[in-house]
């Protein structure tokens, strides 16, 4: 067993993260026998993305109505021709979360490639292009996140980021529960871009629980569930998180888990819908 697998696994004992893991891995589970995804997974899996999208955008501050965002993805509604820092944000978490789909295989077998096309759908339109698609250099910093300290000098990010890559190559030797909450979490604190760092975890979570099977289908809605519990709650366990201490590490997996519960919930009730036909 490697030492980082072992180091990982360990983290299922502190309280309660192991009967949270369980319980989610048990509700997506259940999600993946709906009887909607027999013949209509396409379908659920472009809702999942279209509420997905809305709720990584609104954890950013670009709190519109999931509709709006629905005819935006299928272009029942053209965007605006110069766009508000609001609408910038929203089109950032669409074309991240759309890029998920495409980036799965590329996640797991270059997770560095997988990440910069994450942060070139998700900043397009936030940052200078010199700025999108690669890790802060030089003198650059990250504004976002400000409750979680500062973050990392852009010298500390290359091993930082192959933490990252590690823990992602761990998925499915340790649960995908566990893997995907601590690699959301390590990009929202390590903060390797200028900008849109929070879309991007997002959106690597989504990533790689269908990636690494635990959602096959796409359908759980990972971003819905962390929206369910509210942004303060959110930004809370992600400063639990940081302080490295095993009861704050503990909370964000807490939380972690009992999210993707809920994104499991979320994803039966798209499936609900697709199979009414009441997607509205």
């Amino acid at each position: 067993m490697s030492d980082a697998r072992a180091a990982v696994l360990t983290l299922l004992d502190l309280e309660g993260v192991r009967e949270a893991v369980d319980a989610a891995r048990d509700a997506c589970t259940q999600l993946r026998w709906h009887e909607a995804l027999r013949r209509r997974i396409p379908e659920a899996s472009a809702e999942s993305r279209v509420r997905g999208a809305r709720a990584s955008a609104f954890l950013d501050g670009a709190e519109l109505p999931v509709d709006l965002v629905r005819d935006l993805v299928r272009g029942a509604r053209p965007w605006p021709e110069h766009l508000d820092p609001v609408e910038e944000v929203l089109r950032g978490a669409i074309q991240a979360t759309a890029e998920t789909e495409h980036i799965r295989g590329l996640l797991v077998r270059s997770p560095s490639q997988a990440l910069a096309r994450l942060h070139v759908a998700a900043a397009s339109g936030l940052l200078p292009v010199e700025q999108v698609g690669r890790p802060r250099q030089g003198e650059e910093t990250s504004r976002e996140f400000v409750d979680l300290g500062m973050p990392p000098a852009p010298a500390e990010l290359p091993a930082r980021l192959a933490g990252v890559a590690e823990l992602i190559g761990l998925a499915g030797e340790v649960p995908v529960v566990l893997a995907a909450a601590l690699v959301h979490a390590e990009l929202a604190v390590v903060r390797p871009f200028v900008r849109g760092n929070g879309l991007v975890a997002r959106a690597a979570e989504r990533a790689l629980v269908a990636a690494a099977g635990l959602d096959p289908t796409g359908v759980a809605v990972p971003e819905a569930g962390w929206l369910a519990g509210g942004g303060t709650a959110y930004l809370g366990a992600l400063a639990a998180y940081a302080s490295g201490t095993p009861q704050g590490v503990a909370l964000w997996l807490r939380q972690a888990a009992q999210a993707m519960t809920q994104a499991a919930a979320e994803g039966a009730r798209v499936a609900d819908a697709v199979r009414v036909g009441r997607l509205t």
